[in-house]
């Protein structure tokens, strides 16, 4: 070993100490985006309850009306250009939340409101394609809502409030057990440099950095949901036509 050159562990570990604290001060960062961002999205949320829930109900309705569609058009090519439409279309069915006690019909209805709103991390991006991600989970909250089985509810409502209904990023699992602990460091480093990127994209952030009074974002969210309610509305006008 030459006069000047350094043991390699020394430099290994030097090289550790320095990720650890470009991982703390990216850690801390991301924490403070994160939750400036959720206050924000909390004060927003307490304004468009209502609009929230109506566009995802609506959304829901909207594909299985789209589904009930192409099944009608599917049978009627089957049947051939002699097909017949059959009188008496059948009503959606009403849901069964009125025949439960009061005090259970509120903590449904309750249940139902948080986990509806839960279910869309970027619920503000005004973005529909985003929004349709949860679309599944949302479908079946809505039918176990319908129910009225407040038991199925209340588990239902533990499994989306655990992030386990909906997984946007999943885990990729490491098979080599060995890997060196400056490698796994690198990779924290990498994995929260593209979660700030993502936490700094998001609109509600950008709103609160660039909006000089970002609450005049409500009346821009507000406009938003109306029009899509409005849409929505128009093409599922004719839902009672299906068995939904």
């Amino acid at each position: 070993m030459t006069k000047n050159t350094f043991p390699a562990s020394n430099n290994n570990e030097q090289e550790q100490l320095l990720l650890k604290a470009k991982i703390s001060l990216l850690q801390q960062e991301l924490n403070d985006i994160e939750q400036k961002t959720n206050a924000f999205e909390v004060i927003l949320r307490s304004h468009l309850t209502n609009e929230l829930i109506e566009e995802q109900e609506l959304t829901v309705l909207y594909k299985k009306v789209q589904l009930a569609k192409k099944e009608k058009r599917f049978a009627q090519k089957r049947k051939g250009k002699n097909f017949k439409e059959i009188e008496g279309l059948k009503v959606i069915a009403k849901n069964n939340v009125s025949a439960i006690n009061e005090g259970d019909q509120k903590e449904i209805k309750r249940l139902y409101r948080e986990a509806m709103l839960f279910v869309h991390p970027d619920k503000f991006s005004m973005h529909h394609e985003k929004i349709d991600l949860a679309t599944e989970v949302t479908t079946k909250l809505i039918e176990i809502y319908q129910s009225g089985n407040l038991a199925e509810l209340q588990i239902f409502h533990k499994h989306i409030f655990s992030g386990n209904a909906m997984m946007h990023f999943p885990e990729i699992s490491e098979n080599n057990g060995n890997l060196k602990e400056d490698s796994y460091l690198q990779k924290e480093v990498e994995k929260l440099e593209k979660q700030l990127v993502a936490a700094k994209a998001k609109l509600t952030y950008k709103v609160l950095i660039e909006y000089e009074n970002p609450l005049t974002f409500i009346d821009e969210l507000k406009e938003y949901y109306n029009d899509r309610i409005f849409k929505l509305k128009k093409r599922t006008r004719k839902a009672n036509l299906y068995d939904l």
